[in-house]
C-alpha cells in the first residue's frame, strides 16, 4: 500500500544539529507534496515554533496540516483548529505548587503558544525554549491567571540530572491525571490522559480517511513512540535515543546526515 501522509518530528529530526533543514530535506519535502502525499509536522512545540518550517517547506493551505503540542492540538497549514484536548486549569496550581516545593523549574503553554511560569527566577532553559517557539514568556501565579485558561501543556524543565531525580514523583502524582512524557533530557511534560502524537496523527488520519499502513512516521526521540506504534511504516533517526530505535522499523542516518531523503528514498520514491 503507498504512503499517503508522512508524520515527521521536527527537533533531532526535520532540524539537524545547528537547528536548520537540511538541504537534501527541503527537496524530499517538495518531492513529496508534488506528489500529493501529505507532510505533517508532527511537534512538541507550539504553532508559534513551527510556523517558519513550514513557510521553508512549503507547507500551506487548509489541505495541509500540523500536529502540535504533542498532539494536544491539530491545525491545518491556515492555523484553524481542527482538534483540540487540553488540560483543566486547576493544574496549573498544582503543577505550581509541586514545582516551588521541590525547586524544579517550570511553565505550562496555552493555545495561543504563550508560556506563562510563576517562576520570577526564569531557568535558563525556559529562555531557550520560548526562544525556539517564537513565544512570548509570561511571568504570572496561577490566582492571576483566569479560570477558563487554556492549557495545552505543562512543561517542567531544566538540568538533565535534576529531571532524572524527580522524574518518578513526578509520573506518580500527576500520572494517574495526565499523560506525562520525557519529550528529551531536559523536558518532562504533562497533557491530557487523551494526548500523544500517535493520538493526534490518529485523529488526523481519520478526518482524512486515510489508514494507518498509509502513513509514515519518522522521529527520534522517546515521544515518537507513539506515533510509531500508529504507522504503518516507522523510521527512527540514526541520532535517535535508544527506546524509540527499539520501536522503529527501519533506523535511517542522523539528522546531520540526509536521514530524512535516505528514508523518503527507500520507502515513496
Amino acid at each position: 500500500m503507498s504512503i499517503k501522509l508522512i508524520a515527521l518530528d521536527t527537533d533531532g529530526t526535520l532540524l539537524n544539529s545547528h537547528g536548520k533543514i537540511l538541504t537534501s530535506t527541503k527537496e524530499a519535502v517538495k518531492k513529496a507534496l508534488d506528489h500529493g502525499i501529505k507532510v505533517v509536522l508532527c511537534s512538541g512545540r507550539p504553532i508559534a515554533g513551527l510556523q517558519h518550517c513550514m513557510d521553508e517547506l512549503g507547507i500551506e493551505g487548509s489541505a495541509e496540516y500540523v500536529v502540535t503540542l504533542n498532539g494536544a492540538i491539530t491545525r491545518d497549514a491556515d492555523d484553524d483548529i481542527i482538534t483540540k484536548d487540553l488540560v483543566p486549569s486547576n493544574f496549573y496550581r498544582k503543577m505550581t505548587a509541586f514545582a516551588l516545593e521541590h525547586q524544579i523549574p517550570f511553565n505550562i503553554v496555552d493555545v495561543d503558544s504563550r508560556i506563562i511560569t510563576s517562576n520570577h527566577d526564569i531557568n535558563p532553559m525556559v529562555y531557550v525554549q520560548a526562544y525556539e517557539n517564537k513565544s512570548t514568556l509570561y511571568v504570572r501565579a496561577p490566582e492571576e491567571m483566569p479560570d477558563d485558561l487554556e492549557i495545552a501543556k505543562g512543561c517542567f524543565v531544566g538540568d538533565s540530572d535534576l529531571l532524572n531525580q524527580w522524574e518518578k514523583e513526578i509520573r506518580k502524582v500527576f500520572g494517574k491525571d495526565l499523560y506525562v512524557v520525557r519529550a528529551d533530557d531536559h523536558f518532562i511534560e504533562l497533557l491530557n490522559p487523551r494526548v500523544s502524537k500517535g493520538n493526534g496523527l490518529k485523529e488526523l488520519c481519520q478526518n482524512l480517511n486515510i489508514s494507518s499502513k498509509e502513513v509514515m512516521a519518522v522521529g527520534d526521540e522517546r515521544n515518537d513512540i507513539s506515533m510509531f506504534s500508529f504507522a504503518g511504516t516507522a523510521v527512527c533517526m540514526g541520532n535517535g535515543s535508544d527506546e524509540a530505535k527499539k520501536r522503529a522499523d527501519f533506523i535511517t542516518s542522523s539528522n546531520d546526515e540526509d536521514g530524512i531523503s535516505k528514508a523518503f528514498n527507500k520507502f515513496i520514491f
